[in-house]
């Protein structure tokens, strides 16, 4: 029995280990992700010395209606400078299926936002993330996007 409990959390120590990982956090979504409602992080005391590789997190179910996704994101420097980028993601491959890992109806993806990035001042990083979602041929947004259960900010060591 003891065998079998110590080699149970050899395998679990050995899957959570992420060394590139600096920072994850997620922020689980109501029912709905409103237009007007941003999803925000704050990271604060990161090495200005080290690159790092950005990343949007979440996960998808079901319920979730197009094969891509659009997302205005706001990086907020500590002096209050701000950089503004729309990314779009796809969703779902041509045949319908969901991209992203994960069994049966909830998948999980982990999006490219930023490669490269150093943090040179010091103080706390704002990340906001907002649904930008639109109907082919509607100017109008999406008010209530359903389907996304939870966005996150994924920061990881750069490779280079």
């Amino acid at each position: 029995m003891h065998r079998l409990i110590g080699a149970l959390a050899l395998i679990f120590l050995c899957f959570s280990c992420d060394k590139e990982q600096v920072f994850h956090e997620r922020q689980d979504l109501a029912e709905i992700w409103h237009k007007d409602s941003a999803v925000v992080f704050k990271v604060k005391d990161l090495d200005s010395l080290k690159n790092y590789d950005l990343f949007m997190t979440l996960r998808n179910d079901n319920k979730y209606a197009f094969s891509n996704l659009f997302l205005i994101t706001n990086m907020q420097f500590p002096n209050g400078r701000t950089i503004k980028d729309t990314l779009e993601y796809e969703m779902a491959r041509p045949d319908g299926s969901w991209l992203g890992e994960g069994f049966g109806d909830l998948k999980e993806n982990k999006l490219w936002y930023k490669e490269g990035v150093r943090f040179n001042e010091s103080g706390t990083y704002t990340f906001s993330i907002k649904q930008a979602m639109r109907r082919n041929g509607d100017v109008n947004p999406i008010t209530t996007l359903e389907g996304i259960r939870d966005v996150g900010l994924r920061i990881e060591l750069s490779k280079e």
